[in-house]
């Protein structure tokens, strides 16, 4: 099973292609990054040809998307929902699946535990994916432990109707 996984972000966006055979391994994984200089619609543009881009350079059967957390910021949740919604939708264009998983579902997939720290987190999603170690942006580690989230939940997880 090939996986694109995505932490969903308008300045930063983690996207990480996983696939699953016997083991789990990272075939590749980046950071986006929008220039803050430009409206939010051409930075919404930008997320999805890089993710349309990186689709068709690697071919995954489904999306693993972090399910939106509220923050305390509703400018930035709006804006994050938004780059959700154009994600999502390239998704369906693309004909991928779309699973969405929430962050004590990441976080107790990767860790055992749903209070984890990010640094928790990021550790053991090294030991998981030892490829992974090298990352050092925490939207790359972040979009990988969305994948090894969804191989823990493949099959026990509704695909969203979306």
């Amino acid at each position: 099973m090939r996986i694109i996984a995505i932490d969903p972000g308008y300045e930063r966006l983690g996207i990480a292609i996983l696939e699953k055979t016997t083991k789990e391994h990272l075939l590749f994984s980046e950071c986006f990054k929008t220039p803050s200089s430009l409206p939010f619609v051409e930075r919404l543009e930008l997320v999805g040809r890089e993710v349309a881009r990186v689709v068709k350079e690697f071919s995954p059967e489904v999306l693993a998307i972090e399910n939106l957390f509220i923050s305390n910021n509703q400018k930035t949740a709006m804006r994050v929902a938004e780059v959700r919604g154009a994600i999502l939708y390239q998704a369906r264009l693309l004909g991928l699946g779309v699973y969405e998983y929430t962050p004590l579902q990441i976080k107790t997939a990767t860790t055992g535990y749903g209070k984890a720290t990010k640094a928790q987190v990021a550790s053991l999603v090294g030991k998981i994916i030892p490829e992974a170690k090298s990352l050092k942006q925490d939207d790359e580690v972040d979009a990988v432990a969305i994948g090894i989230t969804h191989f823990a939940y493949a099959g026990h997880q509704k695909r969203l109707a979306v």
